[in-house]
C-alpha cells in the first residue's frame, strides 16, 4: 500500500483536490483558503508525485484512481468531493464513474483529445520536464526573469505575469522529481473515460488553455450531457493562478456551497 503525501485544513464536508501530470499538490494553494471556511479540504500528492512515492502502475483507470480511492479509506473519507485538473481532472471523473465521490469538478481534464491534441500535449509536458533538468543555478536565474517565466509558463497558465520565481522553481525542480512522469505519461496515450458519473459532475475549461486545448470542452459537452460545462474566460490551463476566485465558486456551486469571493 502506497502512502501519499497531503495537507488537511479547514471544516465542512471533505473536499480532495487532485493536481495534474507533473504537478504537486502546493499547485491548489491559491485556491484552498477560499474553499476552507466551508469544506475540510484535502490536497494529495498523486502516487510518484510531489512527496508520494510511485505505486505499482500507473494505468490512470486501474492504478492512480484505485490509489486514490484507497487514500480515500485510509483517512476516513466516506464519498468526498473531490476536484481535479488535467490528469488529476480525468481521475476525478473517474471516481464519479465508480461511484467513490459525492460530485466532481473536473478543470480541463486530459482524455478528450483527438490524436495530434494528444500527442501535442504530452510533448509539450516531455519538453517542459527535460529544460527543468538544467543545472540548478540555471534554473534559478531563469526563474527571476519575468521573460522566461512568461515564456515557459505562457502555454500552461493565462497569467504568467502572477508566477513568483520561487513558485516557478520549485514547481520546475518537482516536475523533474515526478519519479513516475514517464510512465504515467506514457500511459495518457492509451486513456479515455469510459462510463456515466454517478454524481453531480462539473467540467471547467480554460478560454486560453495552449495545452488541453479550450476546443476539447465541446467533446467534453457531447460525452458527458449531464454535467455542468462552464468557460473560465482568460484562464489557461492551470487556472488555479489565473482566477482562484473563479475556480472555487465554480468547485463550491458543483458541491452545493458557496464560495467566498
Amino acid at each position: 500500500m502506497v502512502t501519499l503525501a497531503y495537507d488537511r485544513q479547514g471544516s465542512g464536508p471533505p473536499l480532495v483536490l487532485l493536481h495534474g501530470l507533473g504537478h504537486r499538490r502546493q499547485g491548489w494553494d491559491p485556491v484552498v483558503p477560499l474553499l476552507a471556511d466551508r469544506h475540510e479540504v484535502v490536497t494529495v500528492d498523486l502516487p510518484g508525485f510531489g512527496a508520494s512515492p510511485a505505486c505499482s502502475g500507473a494505468r490512470w483507470r486501474e492504478d492512480l484512481s484505485a490509489a486514490v480511492a484507497a487514500f480515500f479509506d485510509d483517512l476516513g473519507l466516506d464519498r468526498p468531493h473531490v476536484a481535479g485538473n488535467s490528469l488529476g481532472g480525468a481521475l476525478a471523473l473517474e471516481l464519479a464513474v465508480a461511484g467513490q465521490v459525492a460530485s466532481a469538478t473536473a478543470l480541463a481534464p486530459a482524455g478528450f483529445w483527438g490524436t495530434w491534441e494528444r500527442r501535442w500535449a504530452l510533448g509539450l509536458l516531455h519538453t517542459v520536464r527535460s529544460a527543468a533538468f538544467l543545472p540548478a543555478p540555471v534554473l534559478r536565474a531563469a526563474a527571476r526573469s519575468a521573460r522566461v517565466r512568461a515564456l515557459a509558463y505562457g502555454l500552461l497558465v493565462g497569467r504568467p505575469d502572477r508566477l513568483t520565481a520561487e513558485l516557478v522553481l520549485a514547481d520546475a525542480l518537482a516536475m523533474r522529481s515526478g519519479v513516475a512522469f514517464r510512465a504515467v505519461a506514457r500511459h495518457g496515450r492509451e486513456y479515455a473515460l469510459r462510463g456515466t458519473p454517478q454524481c453531480p459532475v462539473t467540467v471547467g475549461w480554460g478560454t486560453r488553455d495552449r495545452l488541453l486545448l479550450h476546443r476539447q470542452a465541446a467533446r467534453a459537452r457531447a460525452l458527458l450531457p449531464d454535467a455542468w460545462h462552464v468557460d473560465l474566460p482568460g484562464c489557461g490551463h492551470s487556472p488555479m493562478n489565473d482566477d482562484p476566485a473563479l475556480v472555487a465558486s465554480v468547485i463550491c456551486r458543483t458541491t452545493g456551497t458557496e464560495a467566498r469571493r
